[in-house]
């Protein structure tokens, strides 16, 4: 998996890239940790994730609590149809904050 972060006016974007499973989530969290202390909303664009896992999943619940806690806004945007489909299947798309849920979009 790539991580790229971008800085906003308004927070941060994460960019993951390829596979998030359980070899990922160190680094994910390695990366993301320190995001949730800066001002401003922490948005994980996850176009181009090809594959979640359990793992994965559990890491993001456990980010989206980790914000909560700090009065940090956490959504996840853009899902590639293999996370969206993950994510209803579990019921987590109604339990973490989702932006443009109506849209999926396919990695090139």
């Amino acid at each position: 998996m790539d991580l790229t972060t971008s800085d906003l006016a308004d927070g941060t974007v994460v960019t993951l890239v390829g596979r998030f499973d359980a070899h990922e989530v160190p680094a994910f969290r390695d990366s993301v940790a320190p995001l949730l202390d800066r001002d401003g909303d922490l948005v994980v664009d996850l176009f181009s994730v090809v594959f979640i896992d359990s793992s994965a999943l559990a890491e993001l619940v456990r980010t989206s609590k980790l914000a909560k806690e700090r009065d940090t806004r956490f959504a996840l945007r853009n899902l590639s149809a293999p996370v969206r489909v993950i994510l209803e299947l579990t019921g987590l798309h109604l339990a973490l904050e989702v932006e443009d849920a109506a849209t999926v979009r396919e990695p090139s």
